[in-house]
Formats: C-alpha cells, structure tokens, sequence
C-alpha cells in the first residue's frame, strides 16, 4: 500500500477514471466516489484491490460524501489529496429555453458537490497539509452566451482561488483544472479532434507531482482540434 492517497469524485467514467488510473500508475492509492457501484467495482479490479476502494455515493448528499472520504482515510491510513472532480451539464443550454429543474441538478452537483466535497475532506487535508484539485472549465474563464453551465464552472474557478489562499495558509494546496472540450460520455456524440480524459488526468497528476515549493494553483488545457 502506497503512503498517498487521492480521493476522487466522479470516479466511475471520463476525467475521473482516466485520473484513477494515472495517479495509481504514479504511485497513488485511489478512492473511488460515484453512484454507479458496477462501473466502480470494475474499475477498482483493473486497477487492483489493494490500490484501489470503490466507495458508491451521490455527491449531492454531504452525508455519502463525508462517510466516504472517512472510510477512504481509515482504509488507507490517511488522505493526502482530493479530486472533486464530478460535474453534468445541460441538455438545453440557454437562459430563455432552458429548464430551470435541470439547472437545479446541475448546480447540486457543480456547485453543492464540491462544497460537500471540500468541507468534508478539510480535516484530512489539515492533517496531511495535502492538496485539493478541482475540475473547473474554459467555460469558467470566458463569457458565453446564456450559458448557466459556464456560470456554475465560474463559480469552481473563484472558490478554487479562495480555497488556495485559505489551504496555504496552513502548508495545503489547491488548484484548479480547466480544459476546453473534452471527449467523454458528458456529450451524446464522441468529439474525436478534442482532447481525451487522459489529457486531463496527467495534467492533475502532473499538479498533484509540484514539490512543496511550487503551488500550481490553474492549469488550463486546450485542445488543438
């Protein structure tokens, strides 16, 4: 068993599993939160058992997210990062046509999900003095017309930058991941010429690998097609 382990939300497709799988090849332990028990069971196999904890929760709900991140730091004798990583969009986008119900799904997860995530993995970071990794966007750096689902990513990016202010002040770290498009089941048809969830998740595990004198606090990735 590795002495370092990251905890990830979102762990059962995408960012989150190409990210599970990176980080175990770097030598990480891995926790695998999501609501899909099957598709994180499996995972948890490919990557081996004594690596990887699948842990099935909705991150909507601050009680599955704390009790996991608790059986995730007693399981692996600690917690040294997080990766709140899970997020939806919407299936019609704008302000005038869109569907207030969905915008409210949506913001429990890209808004709410990380707050839960945050507040319940602080006292664990605290002790380890680790790091904190949020899935942010593109679309959280730049205006888009009507877009509800790029206001909720401005949202990770400005909490992101207070989390770093507030986690160096006691020899933490947090950053912010922001891609462009990515080809993942977040859309109904593949996007072959965008960049792949490998490409993200080396990119966390690239933030996650800065010794203690660097804080990487945003790395932004385009794709070139």
């Amino acid at each position: 068993m590795s002495d370092k382990t990251l905890f990830i939300t979102g762990a059962s497709s995408g960012i989150g599993a190409a990210t599970a799988h990176a980080a175990a090849d770097a030598g990480w332990n891995v926790a695998l939160f999501a609501r899909n028990q099957q598709k994180l069971n499996a995972l948890a196999e490919e990557i081996g058992n004594d690596r990887a904890l699948a842990l099935p929760g909705d991150v909507t709900q601050y009680d599955d997210v704390a009790a996991a991140i608790e059986r995730a730091a007693t399981h692996f004798q600690g917690l040294q990062a997080v990766f709140a990583n899970a997020g939806m969009g919407l299936d019609t986008p704008g302000v005038e046509q869109g569907d207030p119900e969905e915008w409210r799904r949506m913001m429990e997860v890209n808004v709410m999900g990380v707050l839960w995530t945050t507040r319940a993995a602080m006292p664990a970071l605290r002790a380890s003095k680790g790091h904190l990794v949020l899935t942010g966007s593109v679309a959280g750096k730049i205006h888009l017309p009507g877009s509800v689902y790029g206001a909720s990513k401005w949202f990770v990016h400005g909490f992101a930058g207070n989390m770093s202010k507030e986690m160096h002040e006691w020899g933490g770290r947090c950053t912010v991941i922001a891609p462009g498009m990515v080809d993942t089941p977040f859309f109904d048809e593949p996007k072959p010429d965008k960049l792949k969830p490998e490409d993200v998740a080396a990119s966390v595990v690239h933030a996650l690998d800065q010794p203690r004198r660097a804080d990487l606090r945003e790395l932004v990735l385009m794709p070139n097609g």
